[in-house]
């Protein structure tokens, strides 16, 4: 029933009218969130064997050592084996690009900070 205007006799019942659609869009919403499926966050900081990181960055082995010997792929070394983290391949692939990603906050004053250098004092030239 529209209501054009509201009086102070008819304040009851739009109260109960409001009260009665917002109840139904909550039980809207819970069924909407009962009906998507949980997304799982998956752990990316999980170590990877040199064939599973080759197969990641879909390049031969002969080319991931040749970087990993040059020191531009990120790799622990540890005796005969190598260690390679899945999120250190992903930031490693994300400084080659020639357009950067926005920065968090946290980061551009990490970056900022690590960049600052003090005033050379005249005294010690």
């Amino acid at each position: 029933m529209p209501i054009t205007s509201i009086n102070f006799n008819d304040l009851p019942q739009v109260v109960e009218n409001l009260f009665n659609k917002v109840e139904g869009i909550e039980t809207m919403l819970r069924q909407l969130i009962e009906r998507q499926p949980e997304k799982k966050e998956t752990d990316k900081h999980v170590p990877l064997t040199v064939e599973q990181a080759c197969e990641y960055l879909q390049i031969p082995k002969a080319t991931f050592y040749y970087k990993v010997g040059r020191g531009e792929i990120p790799c622990i070394k540890q005796g005969k084996r190598y260690y390679i983290y899945q999120d250190e391949l992903d930031k490693w692939l994300e400084s080659a690009r020639k357009i950067a990603v926005p920065q968090t906050f946290e980061e551009q004053n990490e970056d900022f900070l690590s960049g600052h250098r003090r005033k050379p004092n005249p005294k010690s030239w």
